[in-house]
């Protein structure tokens, strides 16, 4: 599968037509890819699910753009609740030609581990009788993390990759949908991306996070990642992280009406800032 992708991945960049240059280009459609879905439902909160607060944010997100920006389509990689393929999400972009990838995800953390001292236990330690702290350990799924980030593909470097162990409780390099930079193909493929969109891609990044701090949302800034579901799109692209599921504060803002229409107009006006830009 892997493999498959790679290719699919190769052939994106040597059949798609690549404009270097962003300057006057007009900004016409934007790929809105919700992340998850179907049997995929992504990251576990306490009354959602990943896979639902992405597909609800974007549909908000499209509904904005087509109310405030007449000249820029909106097409979507799905609208409902089923789960794409990497490759066809790629191919959605790709064949419509669109000029922007925005997909939208849901952080998630480690939870914390506690240890409270319940009492002693009288053990033996050769002749002698000794007294053994007990502790009831306890785990819990919930965190403090905050905050909104966005990624863009490129190689991280190994600040960002101890970052990404923090943030996801694992090795980036194991995480699923992460590209493996230690191959020479993909580190072939990644430097073909950023040569033609990662300046790009960082300035949509940069201008949504500049919203959502706008909003008083915790900015935890535009980085570089291997993942899989920018790599295929042949034009500017980003992945953009709207909260922590894990957190009951922000997965109760992700979940109300009104936290869903803030996400998504950060989103919104960090598009919309872009294209303004791009089309001087």
């Amino acid at each position: 599968m892997r493999i498959k992708l790679l290719f699919f991945i190769t052939l994106c960049f040597f059949s798609v037509p690549v404009f270097v240059s962003a300057t006057g280009k007009k900004i016409s459609k934007v790929v809105i890819d919700p992340g998850h879905g179907g049997q995929d439902a992504g990251a576990r909160g306490r009354i959602s699910y990943e896979k639902d607060l992405t597909l609800a944010v974007s549909l908000r997100l499209g509904k904005i753009i087509n109310d405030s920006l007449k000249d820029l389509k909106v097409i979507y990689t799905r609208t409902s609740d089923y789960y794409p393929k990497l490759t066809e999400r790629h191919e959605i972009a790709n064949q419509s030609k669109a000029d922007l990838f925005v997909s939208i995800h849901v952080n998630s953390s480690p939870g914390t581990t506690t240890r409270v001292l319940t009492g002693y236990k009288t053990v033996k330690k050769g002749k002698k009788k000794v007294k053994q702290p007990v502790y009831k350990v306890t785990h819990s799924r919930e965190t403090k993390a905050s905050g909104t980030e966005t990624f863009v593909l490129g190689l991280h470097r190994n600040s960002q990759k101890e970052d990404a162990i923090g943030e996801y409780g694992e090795n980036i390099t194991q995480e699923p949908g992460l590209l493996n930079i230690n191959d020479p193909q993909t580190a072939i493929i990644i430097a073909q991306y950023s040569q033609a969109f990662l300046s790009r891609s960082v300035s949509l990044g940069s201008k949504i996070q500049q919203e959502f701090a706008h909003q008083g949302r915790v900015d935890k800034g535009v980085k570089q990642m291997g993942l899989e579901v920018l790599a295929g799109s042949a034009m500017p692209g980003v992945l953009v992280e709207i909260g922590f599921i894990n957190n009951i504060e922000e997965e109760a803002y992700l979940n109300s009406e009104a936290g869903q229409q803030e996400v998504a107009m950060a989103i919104f006006r960090g598009i919309k800032a872009y294209k303004l830009e791009a089309e001087r």
